[in-house]
């Protein structure tokens, strides 16, 4: 993935450049965002609530935690973008309280943050003369003809109109998910027999539902018994109900996972439980984690398909898991949404809370945050 580089004496590209690394267009919001190296070179971006950036009583300790989290991403300098309903150009309280906690708490890591203020129709850097931003500010439609808005688009990036609907998941139509319904439970009902057979039967179960998952990602026309793509479906959806199958799954769609999610699966695989903690443990190594491949976009497909086939309210395992593909590929913002979603359906789901922790905490994945 290539870096991107960014100038502070062109505001505009940034602004043009923060919806697209959110993935949403941000209303009422603060955005920090980290520049490393001399270069500038953009890091983790931020976002919170522009009201608790700006309350009196925790405006200050958001503002701190904004700042530790650029500090650990390597930051050498910083900008803050705020985006208002009211004017860009006048006095705003919000406003004027946000800057005021911002400069105090970025201050020693940073000497200082750039703020730029955006609201309906207009954008302004505080920090410019008139001969810059002139005193009502510049026209949004500036944003329409910058270079890394263009670049990103013909990239592929979507913006998303608001935050809630990152990550959205069409549901499938009903004649459809009671097929794969009638699958899911029997799968259900399986593994239930097969956990009273004993250890080499649940093993059994746990490599057919991965089986079923490695088919569904590649959507072969050779599945397993001719199954048909409902069947696949409800496998899939009962197998991800399973820890082991779960964090197969996850491992399978890591670089050089080779066969280690089948040897994982088999019974009393000390070894490869060992192995499998060491793989995902690379996702958040600087100095063995690798960037998302081409190829996770049929995984992050093919968990969506689950999610639309599957059980309302119970969608917390693939939900999870996409989850954790956004946050790998650097989009905080959709991870952040979608670990809702999946605490939603099952408010105890351990690895939801982990990844959560990840988030509050501003962790980047390893791949990001090499030489930072």
């Amino acid at each position: 993935m290539k870096p991107l580089v960014l100038r502070l004496h062109e505001p505009r590209e940034l602004l043009a450049l923060v919806p697209h690394l959110l993935g949403f267009q941000p209303r009422d919001s603060a955005v920090a965002v980290s520049l490393r190296g001399a270069r500038g070179r953009v890091g983790l971006v931020a976002r919170v609530d522009l009201p608790d950036l700006a309350d009196v009583l925790h405006g200050p300790q958001v503002a701190r935690a904004l700042a530790t989290h650029l500090d650990r991403d390597g930051a050498r300098r910083s900008v803050l973008v705020l985006y208002t309903a009211g004017s860009a150009a006048g006095s705003d309280q919000g406003v004027d309280a946000a800057v005021a906690h911002v400069a105090e708490a970025f201050d020693v890591p940073f000497g200082g943050v750039e703020v730029v203020v955006v609201d309906r129709t207009t954008y302004r850097c505080l920090s410019c003369d008139d001969g810059c931003c002139p005193p009502g500010g510049r026209p949004l439609s500036d944003l329409e003809s910058t270079r890394a808005g263009a670049e990103m688009v013909l990239a592929g990036s979507v913006v998303a109109s608001d935050r809630q609907s990152l990550g959205q998941v069409v549901t499938a139509p009903g004649d459809v998910r009671r097929a794969v319904a009638r699958v899911r439970r029997r799968r259900t009902e399986a593994r239930a027999r097969a956990t009273a057979d004993g250890p080499g039967a649940l093993s059994r179960w746990r490599v057919e539902a991965l089986v079923a998952w490695r088919a569904l990602v590649a959507d072969d026309p050779v599945r397993p018994r001719h199954a048909s793509r409902a069947a696949l479906l409800g496998r899939v959806e009962a197998g991800l109900h399973d820890r082991r199958v779960r964090d197969a799954v996850l491992v399978a769609a890591l670089p050089g996972a080779g066969t280690l999610p089948e040897r994982a699966l088999a019974p009393g695989g000390a070894d490869e439980d060992a192995e499998l903690r060491t793989a995902v443990g690379r996702l958040v190594d600087p100095a063995a984690g690798l960037p998302p491949g081409e190829e996770v976009t049929a995984v992050r497909r093919a968990l969506q398909d689950v999610v639309a086939h599957g059980r309302r309210g119970a969608q917390a395992p693939a939900t999870t898991l996409l989850a954790t593909l956004a946050w790998w590929e650097g989009d905080g913002a959709r991870a952040a949404v979608l670990i809702d979603r999946a605490l939603r359906d099952d408010p105890a789901y351990r690895l939801a809370h982990l990844l959560r922790t990840a988030l509050d905490a501003g962790l980047a994945p390893g791949w990001a945050r090499a030489g930072a």
